[in-house]
């Protein structure tokens, strides 16, 4: 077939672009939301990086910065296509708020929290995606998890066992472990960031 003819569902759909998105993931307890907050503090001055806050279907704690919204206004928003991406995870519903999509559009790169199983959709979704793992020995993340005094000894073995789930094969990759002062780890995130801030296309 003459290329030229080919049906418009064949063609592919234009990523989201061209500012970048990345992706902090990594087990309960490694510390992701400190290394988040660490990071925009330090490029608070810069307008190219933006850190959106998550939505969640409860209430966030001291350790969290969400924006708590019920499960029947979770649903509205995901049915409307007003996030940028969602999922669920441990009986609640989380979401990134579609401004993500605007700064990206506007050559921002986007900092965000997310569950590893929404890499697959991210990278189909946005030109430019980079997934940062924050790990953790096991001993280490299962001590944060009880320090948080949030969940049973049953909820923190299963998060611990679902980290031992394989990340989602990406493109582009950075392992930060987090076992140090979190300064030193979030300096690493704040490296990433800045090297993509300075590729704007």
């Amino acid at each position: 077939m003459n290329p030229q003819l080919q049906p418009a569902n064949d063609v592919a759909p234009v990523k989201v672009g061209p500012g970048a998105l990345v992706l902090v993931v990594g087990p309960s307890g490694a510390g992701k939301d400190t290394l988040i907050r660490l990071a925009r503090d330090r490029l608070a001055g810069d307008p190219d990086v933006v850190f959106p806050r998550r939505l969640i279907t409860r209430e966030p704690d001291g350790t969290e910065e969400n924006d708590a919204v019920s499960p029947a206004r979770f649903e509205l928003l995901v049915g409307l296509g007003r996030t940028a991406l969602h999922w669920q995870a441990h009986g609640l519903g989380y979401a990134v708020p579609d401004s993500a999509d605007d700064a990206v559009a506007d050559g921002k790169v986007v900092v965000v929290n997310v569950s590893r199983r929404i890499v697959p959709a991210a990278l189909a979704k946005y030109a430019r995606v980079v997934v940062v793992l924050v790990t953790a020995p096991v001993d280490v993340l299962a001590d944060r998890l009880a320090a948080r005094g949030r969940e049973d000894r049953a909820s923190i073995l299963e998060r611990l066992q679902r980290a031992a789930d394989p990340l989602p094969a990406a493109p582009s990759v950075v392992v930060i472990q987090n076992v140090g002062p979190p300064e030193i780890a979030a300096e690493r995130l704040v490296e990433v960031v800045r090297e993509l801030a300075a590729q704007r296309t």
